[in-house]
């Protein structure tokens, strides 16, 4: 084994130049590859713990009908209970309840359709990272009565600053209609442009006065020690208390869900396109290096060296000359990506269209060793592949007629 290796080694550097180019190729395009991979990783990595730490949480608890209808009267029976039980829960890290209901924002400019968020500035706070998302003016824990805080994108259109009025107006638990004046505190603005012109938030408690003479809560959003448990508390949840739907993150936002499974595809994906192209070269390389020891191989052969042994060489020849690329390649993406995650990707002229899909335009990549593996074996398997025809066609080779054509 280890001869053979010492003659593919050689073999593969009696033209250096040649093989030199290969190794380029193979070098670059698993850079550009994984990098790639990297920044997609990183993209759909950042959209998922922003959506989960802002706003959706690990799991949810609702009322059965009130993510269909969303009516104020649907709220959520036996709300202490629950909480006391999340509060007695040692995987329950946070939580916090909220009001919710749809209703109409009306300035001077403008009507607009709003979901109207009711939320405790403090319990929100430990929960989420929401208040992270605050550019101007002062948060619910303000001192301002009846405050309210708006998106960027929907002040924009009404024309509105922070101290100015806005009105709300919807129905309450009585399904009768009823309005409010609120005093616009604080303008947030959050990686989507949509949620920003959607969503305004209010302090729960003045928000319930509102709604009806008790206190009515639409959702409890729960932050868990690890996300793997929101499968075991939801069920638990359901189980222990009737009329209320207990909800985990993958099922509340399918989409999210889904970007976690993409995210696994296209690194094979990506992979498997880089290296296919790749292959080409490889296969190009040992036929042109195959053509030119013909001779050699046809006395090897007729001296007695097996053909099995001359399959395993030029099969060795074409994995080593891929796997010092791929490390070479490895090297030099992982510095990459070492780099870029802590400083980040910053695609600020593509910042627009990423905020109206929700992305954000700074991008930290980043690898997990399980999928430089999956990388890895697909270098492999396609190499074994490329290397199968030359590796046949030589032990093919019959000796008196390759020494007849030298």
């Amino acid at each position: 084994m280890k001869t053979l290796l010492t003659i593919a080694w050689r073999n593969i550097w009696r033209h250096p130049a040649r093989s030199g180019v290969l190794l380029a190729a193979i070098v670059a395009g698993l850079w550009a590859g994984v990098v790639t991979v990297g920044i997609i990783n990183g993209l759909l990595q950042q959209r998922i713990d922003y959506m989960i730490e802002s706003e959706i949480t690990h799991a949810q608890i609702h009322h059965p009908e009130f993510l269909a209808e969303g009516y104020s009267w649907l709220h959520i029976p036996h709300h202490d209970e629950i909480i006391n039980w999340l509060e007695n829960d040692s995987r329950v890290v946070n939580y916090t309840s909220r009001t919710i209901t749809d209703g109409m924002l009306q300035s001077p400019v403008k009507t607009s359709g709003v979901r109207i968020r009711g939320i405790d500035a403090e319990t929100e706070r430990q929960t989420t990272t929401f208040h992270e998302n605050l550019i101007e003016g002062e948060y619910l824990d303000s001192d301002v009565p009846s405050a309210i805080i708006i998106g960027a994108e929907l002040a924009a259109e009404h024309n509105m600053e922070t101290g100015n009025r806005v009105v709300l107006t919807f129905e309450d638990i009585n399904n009768e209609l009823t309005s409010g004046s609120f005093h616009i505190v604080g303008i947030f603005r959050s990686a989507s442009v949509e949620y920003d012109r959607r969503n305004v938030f209010v302090r729960s408690d003045e928000f319930i006065e509102l709604l009806g003479d008790q206190p009515v809560f639409h959702e409890i959003g729960i932050m868990l020690g690890h996300e793997e448990q929101a499968g075991e508390v939801t069920a638990d949840l359901n189980s222990r208390f009737a009329g209320i739907t207990a909800q985990t993150w993958r099922q509340l936002s399918p989409e999210l869900s889904m970007l976690v499974e993409l995210g696994g595809v296209m690194v094979i994906i990506i992979t498997m396109i880089i290296m296919a192209a790749l292959a080409f070269g490889i296969l190009n390389t040992m036929l042109m290096a195959l053509f030119e020891r013909m001779r050699e191989i046809g006395m090897l052969i007729s001296i007695g060296m097996s053909k099995i042994r001359v399959f395993s060489t030029i099969m060795f020849e074409s994995v080593m000359l891929t796997l010092t690329g791929t490390v070479a390649g490895f090297v030099l993406a992982w510095g990459t990506i070492r780099y870029l995650s802590g400083s980040g990707l910053n695609l600020e002229m593509f910042a627009d269209g990423a905020a109206q899909l929700g992305w954000d335009h700074v991008i930290y990549p980043e690898l997990t060793p399980g999928e430089y593996v999956i990388i890895l074996s697909v270098v492999i398997l396609i190499t074994l592949m490329a290397s199968v025809y030359p590796a046949i066609k030589g032990i093919r080779i019959n000796p008196l007629e390759a020494a007849k054509n030298t």
